[in-house]
């Protein structure tokens, strides 16, 4: 296999949200859209990622003593901001695809948020990214 670069196999038209952003906005903005992770950002930087799995453990268990109007006020107040990872695991996109893989793995993420060298979000390579630059090599033998 060549080498293959970051910039040429990761989504370039990613979703963000900012740090206000609400856990129902996020999470609705996850579905409508079928994406497991959301880079947050502020006045053009990146400050934090959130994923699916965070929206999930932050929303509440059947096992609280809180009414349902007591719960839907708690969590449309709640910020993305309060549990986005702050300054995710990143990566440039001139990296090769080797890189990402292996930080991937070593980090037990299955996505990196792509970055330029003013730490401006410009793509995300994720598992299926690489996933699906594996199988097109196989099938351009």
């Amino acid at each position: 296999m060549k080498h293959e670069y970051v910039k040429d196999w990761m989504s370039r038209d990613v979703i963000t949200i900012t740090p206000d952003v609400t856990l129902p906005e996020a999470h609705q903005l996850m579905t409508e859209n079928d994406i497991r992770r959301l880079p947050v950002v502020k006045d053009g930087r990146l400050v934090g990622i959130v994923t699916l799995g965070d929206v999930r453990e932050a929303e509440p268990s059947g096992a609280t003593s809180l009414s349902i109007w007591e719960l839907n006020y708690v969590i449309s107040r709640l910020t993305v901001e309060k549990i986005m990872t702050p300054e995710p695991r990143v990566i440039v996109q001139d990296a090769t695809i080797r890189e990402a893989s292996k930080m991937m793995l070593d980090y037990k993420i299955s996505g990196l948020p792509v970055v330029d060298d003013d730490g401006r979000l410009v793509g995300v390579i994720t598992e299926s990214d690489i996933f699906r630059m594996v199988v097109e090599d196989w099938h351009s033998d």
